[in-house]
């Protein structure tokens, strides 16, 4: 089950959008406001965004970007303008696809599978492969792959990995990172997570900070698009 944040205003499109993807493999969370958008998606942690343009409370090219600092979700424009300018511009601030209204329910089904095939990690079901461009993790036997080349890690680095990359795309918290991997919460002091994201960063030549990013004050973000 794929989570979606829809933003539009348009009551009855979103009733509409909402009814037809759910008949699929896709929840579906609705925002009615702009300047509600952010805190809603980090929330919900979705899996793609459907984001219109015109929005009460903040233009949707400004929730765009806000998203995009955040996260590499994949983002899917739906809009009523036909203004060429609109397209590139929202594409520049990071988005992904750009639909025009009115579009078919199936159409954005389609473009919406589309986009997670893209942006979703290739694994293999018989090994529990993750595969990002140049790195590999081999889930069957605990080894990580950098350009064809082995990568030694401690049993703390390749669970701080492992967690970082399932969740590609999403910021991830220290409390979150914390439990998934210890079963702990954090205390605001502990600060293993960080000294284990430096050392991963020297390992895979993360010297700016592209690979996995910080985002101040959420957490960590591993950037799928960064490792080829």
């Amino acid at each position: 089950m794929y989570r979606v944040l829809l933003v539009e205003d348009d009551a009855r499109l979103a009733e509409l959008v909402t009814e037809y993807l759910s008949g699929y493999e896709f929840a579906v969370e609705l925002v009615t406001r702009g300047d509600e958008a952010l805190a809603r998606f980090q929330a919900c942690a979705p899996d793609v965004v459907v984001l219109d343009l015109m929005l009460p409370g903040l233009d949707g090219m400004v929730v765009c970007r806000q998203i995009r600092e955040l996260s590499e979700v994949p983002i899917l424009i739906l809009t009523a303008r036909e203004d060429s300018y609109d397209e590139v511009s929202g594409l520049e601030q990071g988005a992904d696809d750009f639909v025009n209204k009115p579009v078919q329910p199936r159409v954005l089904l389609a473009r919406l599978r589309a986009l997670l095939r893209r942006t979703q990690p290739k694994s293999s079901p018989d090994s529990g492969e993750l595969v990002f461009g140049g790195l590999r993790i081999v889930g069957a036997d605990r080894t990580v792959y950098w350009r064809d080349e082995l990568c030694v890690l401690s049993n703390t680095e390749y669970k701080l990995l492992l967690v970082l990359a399932e969740a590609a795309g999403r910021v991830l918290s220290r409390d979150e990172l914390l439990k998934k991997m210890r079963g702990i919460e954090f205390d605001g002091l502990d600060r293993s997570i960080d000294n284990c994201i430096s050392k991963l960063r020297r390992k895979f030549d993360d010297a700016k900070s592209e690979k996995i990013k910080t985002v101040w004050g959420e957490g960590y973000l591993f950037s799928p698009s960064a490792w080829a």
